[in-house]
């Protein structure tokens, strides 16, 4: 097991040297953005609750959903166009999450005020 564990860091490894990325750094932008991404989308849920401009905060929270594809297409060397396939598919799959989910919160908030009234 421990050989196959290898052989597959050996591979992963090979991939960011191969195309010119770093997987540390893809990783920790990755897993960093999260973070930033829950805080954005908590700024816009507020910012429609009270009514306010939900520009900004929609507009940090694509940039930290993309920021480690980002990084990939600036930084990579040779990479297949298959990956941008992939790339953009899991992009437009976490577009669709996160517009459901905040649709859905608005639809609460929205039913939350008229029994308010």
């Amino acid at each position: 097991m421990a050989d196959y564990l290898e052989l597959v860091k050996v591979w992963f490894f090979g991939l960011g040297q191969q195309y010119g990325v770093n997987p540390i750094i893809f990783g920790s932008i990755y897993i960093g953005a999260i973070p930033f991404f829950s805080l954005s989308i908590g700024w816009l849920v507020r910012n429609y609750r009270l009514q306010k401009s939900i520009v900004l905060p929609s507009l940090l929270a694509t940039f930290f959903f993309i920021s480690a594809y980002l990084y990939l297409i600036v930084v990579g060397q040779n990479v297949p166009w298959w990956v941008y396939g992939i790339v953009l598919l899991m992009v437009l799959c976490g577009v669709y999450s996160t517009y459901t989910n905040v649709k859905k919160r608005i639809k609460d908030i929205n039913q939350e005020q008229s029994t308010d009234e």
